[in-house]
């Protein structure tokens, strides 16, 4: 009885590695409130429509409302592109996330 060995292809030296995805972080350009979706959609890949229509459902339900201003607040803001003026609620969610991310790791500002 003989048997015989399948070898797996090896991988092609051509392919190219799956590009990097950011960091997950709320985005500053094409925004509609907060960046929220816009973050959720760079990091993750999925259209950034499907991300505010599932917020969208969400608020419907009542979750939404309560967990879009949450990550507002506890996702940190993706750099400003050069020549860009940040949000006028920029400052104050910056320094709420600040406090916040301070809180819960336990440091105190003095």
């Amino acid at each position: 009885m003989t048997s015989t060995q399948t070898v797996p292809p090896t991988p092609s030296a051509d392919v190219p590695p799956a590009p990097a995805r950011p960091a997950l972080s709320r985005g500053r350009t094409d925004t509609m409130l907060g960046g929220v979706c816009r973050g959720l959609a760079d990091a993750t890949g999925v259209d950034v429509v499907l991300w505010r229509v599932g917020f969208l459902v969400l608020a419907l339900t009542g979750a939404g409302v309560l967990l879009y201003p949450l990550l507002w607040v506890l996702l940190p803001a993706a750099p400003l592109p050069a020549g860009e003026r940040p949000a006028p609620l920029d400052p104050f969610v910056a320094r709420l996330h600040t406090g916040l991310t301070d809180a819960l790791s336990g440091r105190r500002r003095r």
